[in-house]
């Protein structure tokens, strides 16, 4: 095929472009004169073509991950994840040497630019395949896990599908559920290793090939985390320990008393500790859609219309089925500035969190969008999470009935108890995840599994307390197997973490002024990638930290909360 002139470009004419063609067109970009008059409109033509390709590519992700068992869509993915995009890096290198030694600059392209500066830093044409083989293990992975399945009364389900099991009033159908779920990971361990091993080494060549000692090291510098450091993650994981760790375990030891149970096991964690039937806010996924619709309106008018056009223009995909990829996402499409949404909902109230999470993500791209390139829209994750975990806690007060919501008074109290411990959970697993990073790729041994596995029992005892894991060692191991941060996007995670600590203190601000606190955190959507964190963050009203402090008096507004929400339910 013959590509048309840029401007008349679509991503439907990328779906199926060769890298030569695709090459030609940047090659273009690299040899068109740059005069002093021209860069702007040079800038706005390399911004589209890679807008053109990013959608491109994020069209043929989604298709796969829709349907994971489609060899179409393995091969349609693979070609961008694996041919294109890696072999682009090069030339997106070239074209950012050419900005960079313009000496062009303009303020809110500081941030873009320093990024620049850092992929020429780190370019280097021998990692090029390297990068193309991970792509390959991590589709692997994702095959692996999107197909696996288990047995229950004879009829073949998901591992989502045992999450309604896994909340039953019945403790030996969770204890089943739990068992069967480890199971079909433990199984799979062998190949899942394999796996790890090869995306463990890849990577590690690619950080020596890098100048540098460790890929810790490595994934700081690329990922251009220019406002902290590992040491600055080593603080979180201290504060963790000391402050939200002993919370978790005040959290759990409730549970244990108000189940009336000798030991809290694992399979114990997810029903209602007052022998209650489980919440099931939604019918359908159309049912969850609509309500989460009129949720996001009362958050602000316009965040509901956004979520309304994002439904009419068929840009969720929700319910879970056979061969569908397991987790969620929100996808941003740069050249139509459009998100897409994608989960496996099963009828369970964290599928209510889990949308209101990733419409934060669809709400930040198109606040994001209005910014001309496409480099200027997507800041680091760590702001990209607090767009998202505020929403969850933004949206909260309106999923009452009452509010247009999912729940009656009492429901709400069930719900809002179990998203705060929730929250707090979570920043235990982040610290865990992060630090079990942080070992497999500084400690030495992270090329050996067993002392993988051996790792992170150790970690999961240091953050996670108060459940009783004694003779299920080999299924705690699993759960490092299913997170697949950890596979795919090695260091992604941490973000999580600074997020919350950011999201905890918008909600502190919209107890006294919900209006100024939606406002600011709008604001700080729109400012895309044009400025950095710790000023995002202020935009957002919040502050950029990891002090110990601060992190102490959010439990203390959480636990306080979550007690009045708990002496409601009791």
């Amino acid at each position: 095929m013959r590509l048309g002139p840029l401007e008349t470009l679509t991503p439907e004419d990328l779906a199926t472009v060769t890298w030569e063609e695709l090459r030609a067109r940047y090659d273009e970009l690299a040899a068109r004169p740059l005069a002093d008059a021209d860069i702007g409109n040079w800038l706005a033509d390399w911004s589209r073509l890679d807008a053109l390709v990013q959608e491109a590519s994020a069209r043929a992700m989604i298709a796969y991950t829709c349907d994971t068992t489609d060899p179409a869509k393995e091969a349609a993915h693979l070609r961008f994840s694996a041919e294109i995009l890696p072999r682009l890096e090069e030339l997106e290198v070239a074209l950012a040497a050419r900005l960079l030694d313009s000496g062009y600059t303009q303020p809110d392209l500081e941030i873009s630019i320093a990024r620049f500066r850092t992929a020429r830093e780190l370019f280097r044409e021998e990692n090029m395949p390297l990068h193309t083989e991970i792509e390959e293990h991590c589709t692997r992975y994702q095959k692996i896990t999107g197909g696996l399945t288990v047995r229950w009364d004879g009829v073949e389900k998901t591992l989502p599908e045992l999450q309604p099991y896994l909340q039953a009033t019945d403790r030996p159908v969770r204890e089943r559920a739990f068992r069967l779920g480890a199971e079909a990971y433990a199984e799979h361990r062998g190949e899942l290793a394999d796996i790890f091993d090869r995306l463990f080494a890849l990577r590690v060549q690619v950080a020596r090939n890098a100048g540098f000692a460790d890929y810790e090291s490595y994934a700081f510098r690329a990922k251009c985390r220019f406002d902290y450091t590992p040491a600055d993650c080593r603080r979180f994981h201290r504060a963790v320990e000391r402050v939200v760790a002993p919370a978790v375990a005040r959290i759990m030891e409730r549970r244990r008393r108000r189940l009336g149970v000798e030991t809290l096991r694992p399979w114990d964690l997810t029903p209602d500790p007052d022998g209650c039937e489980p919440l099931r806010p939604f019918e359908s996924t159309d049912e969850l859609m609509r309500t989460c619709r009129g949720v996001f309106g009362q958050v602000l008018p316009a965040f509901g219309d956004q979520f309304g056009r994002m439904i009419e223009g068929g840009m969720l995909d929700l319910a879970v089925r056979k061969g569908k990829a397991p987790g969620g996402y929100c996808e941003t499409l740069q050249y139509s500035g459009r998100p897409f949404i994608f989960m496996n909902a099963v009828g369970v109230l964290d599928d209510v969190n889990t949308l209101l999470h990733e419409a934060g993500h669809a709400f930040h791209a198109v606040e994001s969008h209005r910014h001309p390139l496409v480099w200027e829209r997507h800041p680091g994750y760590e702001m990209c999470e607090l767009a998202s975990m505020s929403m969850e806690l933004l949206a909260a007060p309106y999923l009452r009935k009452d509010r247009g919501g999912f729940f009656s008074e009492a429901e709400f109290d069930r719900a809002r108890a179990e998203h705060l411990e929730d929250v707090l959970i979570t920043l235990s697993h982040v610290a865990s995840v992060d630090a079990f990073q942080s070992w497999l790729y500084t400690s030495g041994e992270g090329h050996d599994r067993d002392a993988r596995d051996r790792a992170w029992l150790t970690l999961r005892s240091r953050f996670e307390r108060g459940v009783d894991w004694s003779g299920l060692e080999r299924e705690r191991a699993t759960r490092w197997h299913r997170q697949l941060h950890i596979f795919l996007y090695p260091f992604y995670y941490i973000e999580y973490g600074l997020a919350q600590i950011g999201a905890l203190q918008v909600w502190r601000n919209s107890l006294g002024d919900p209006a100024r606190a939606v406002a600011q955190y709008r604001q700080a959507l729109a400012l895309g990638n044009t400025r950095s964190l710790p000023e995002l963050f202020r935009a957002a009203g919040v502050e950029f930290s990891v002090d110990e402090g601060l992190l102490a008096g959010l439990v203390q507004l959480v636990e306080q909360e979550l007690a009045r929400h708990t002496a409601a339910v009791a």
